[in-house]
C-alpha cells in the first residue's frame, strides 16, 4: 500500500497508508463511535463535505453487500481507521471496502492512531483536514495555510437532495417526504407501513406539497447547518398546522427554527449508535443511532408553543419537541437506526396514529 497523509488545520500530521481512491480530499474531520455499520455510516447523506474517522478499530471485516446502502451515491469526503480488512468474510459480502472506495472515488487512510485523533477532535472541536494523494509527498506548511484559508461549502443540502419528485407507493397515508439527505432508511420505514409516499426536493414549495393531498409531511435528516436553508425553514412555517409533521435530525432543527427557536454548532457534535436518550414523558431511557452536528437551544424555546419530548443523558442537549397546538413532533436522533439500535422504530407508528387521528378530526369537523 502506498503512503498517505492525514493533516489538520491546527498543523498536526498523522502518515498511515492509502486505500480506497488515490486522490487527494478536503472535509471537516469528525468520529463516530459505532462498532458496526460503517457501510451505512460512509452512505449516509449527513455526511456530505466530512472525512469519517471511526474509533472501532477493524473496519470492513464483514465487507460490502448490495442490500445496506442508505442513498446510492455516497457524499463522505473520506474514512480514516486504524486498520482496514483486506479480505473480508461474510455471506452477504460482495466486495470489500477498498473497492467500493476505489469505484466511488473516495480516499481512506489506514494504520494512524484514531484514539489520539478523537482525543484531539474532542479536545479542539471537529476540524479541517486533507487527506493527501495516495504517494504523494507534501509540504506540510503549504497544506496547513492553504487549508485554514479554505472555507467549507455550504450548500450540502442542495447536493445531496432529489432533483425532482418520485413516488415510492403504498396503499395506506399519503407521506410527502422532504428530501434533505434523506437516508433510505426513513423510506423504508414509511413503506413497510404501506404509506404512499411521494419524495420531492428540499426546495419545494408549501403549496406544491399540500397539492398532493398528503396526510402527513416527513422532514428528513440532512447534512451541514440548518442556518444555510432558510428557505426550507419558511415552507417548514407555512405546513405547520395545515398537516401532521413528524421531523428527524436536520428537519428537527428546521422545525424549530420555524416555531422560533435557534439551533447551534456542538463542539464535536454525535455521531455513534450508543447514545443514550431519555423520554421525558415516559422516563425511559433509549438507545439511539445519531449523527448531528448542531442542536437545538432549549434556552430559545420559551414563547415558541413547544414543549421538550426528549433530552441527551450524556450532555444535556435536545433530543425532542412536541408542538403544543398542532399534530407535530421531531427527534434528534434517528428512529430508523441503519445502522444503531432499533428502540425508537415505534415513533413512526406514532406518526401512524396521529395521521391518522387528524384525519378522523377533520371527518367529522
Amino acid at each position: 500500500m502506498m503512503k498517505r497523509y492525514l493533516i489538520l488545520e491546527d498543523g498536526t500530521v498523522f502518515e498511515g497508508t492509502a486505500f480506497g481512491s488515490d486522490t487527494a480530499s478536503v472535509g471537516e474531520v469528525v468520529f463516530n463511535t459505532s462498532m458496526t455499520g460503517y457501510q451505512e455510516i460512509l452512505s449516509d447523506p449527513s455526511y456530505c463535505g466530512q472525512i469519517v474517522t471511526m474509533t472501532y478499530p477493524l473496519i470492513g471485516n464483514y465487507g460490502i453487500n448490495s442490500d445496506d446502502f442508505e442513498s446510492i451515491q455516497p457524499a463522505v469526503k473520506g474514512m480514516v481507521v486504524r486498520e482496514v480488512a483486506e479480505y473480508p468474510s461474510n455471506f452477504r459480502c460482495n466486495s470489500t471496502l477498498d473497492d467500493l472506495f476505489r469505484i466511488k472515488n473516495i480516499p481512506g487512510i489506514a494504520e494512524i492512531d484514531t484514539r489520539k485523533l478523537t482525543r484531539l477532535i474532542r479536545s479542539k472541536g471537529s476540524i479541517k483536514g486533507v487527506l493527501t494523494a495516495a504517494g504523494e509527498e507534501v509540504n506540510v506548511d503549504e497544506v496547513v495555510a492553504k487549508l485554514k484559508g479554505t472555507e467549507m461549502p455550504n450548500n450540502q443540502v442542495e447536493q445531496v437532495s432529489t432533483a425532482r419528485p418520485y413516488p415510492s407507493p403504498g396503499r395506506g397515508k399519503r407521506v410527502v417526504l422532504i428530501d434533505y439527505g434523506m437516508k433510505h432508511g426513513i423510506l423504508r420505514e414509511l413503506n413497510n407501513r404501506d404509506c404512499d409516499v411521494i419524495v420531492v426536493p428540499y426546495n419545494t414549495t408549501s403549496q406544491e406539497i399540500l397539492a398532493w393531498g398528503p396526510d402527513g409531511v416527513m422532514l428528513s435528516n440532512g447534512p451541514g447547518d440548518p442556518k444555510d436553508v432558510e428557505q426550507c425553514v419558511e415552507v417548514v412555517r407555512e405546513l405547520l398546522g395545515q398537516v401532521p409533521i413528524f421531523g428527524i435530525c436536520l428537519g428537527h432543527q428546521l422545525f424549530a427554527r420555524a416555531c422560533g427557536a435557534e439551533t447551534f454548532k456542538l463542539k464535536f457534535g454525535h455521531r455513534g449508535g450508543n447514545h443514550p436518550v431519555k423520554d421525558l414523558a415516559t422516563g425511559r431511557v433509549e438507545i439511539t443511532s445519531q449523527n448531528h452536528g448542531y442542536a437545538v437551544d432549549e434556552d430559545t424555546l420559551q414563547g415558541t408553543r413547544l414543549k421538550v419530548t426528549h433530552r441527551a443523558i450524556n450532555d444535556g442537549t435536545n433530543e425532542g419537541l412536541a408542538h403544543l397546538d398542532y399534530p407535530a413532533f421531531t427527534v434528534q436522533y434517528h428512529p430508523e437506526s441503519s445502522p444503531g439500535p432499533e428502540d425508537s422504530n415505534y415513533l413512526f407508528d406514532r406518526f401512524i396514529d396521529i395521521m391518522s387521528a387528524t384525519r378522523k378530526e377533520q371527518q367529522y369537523a
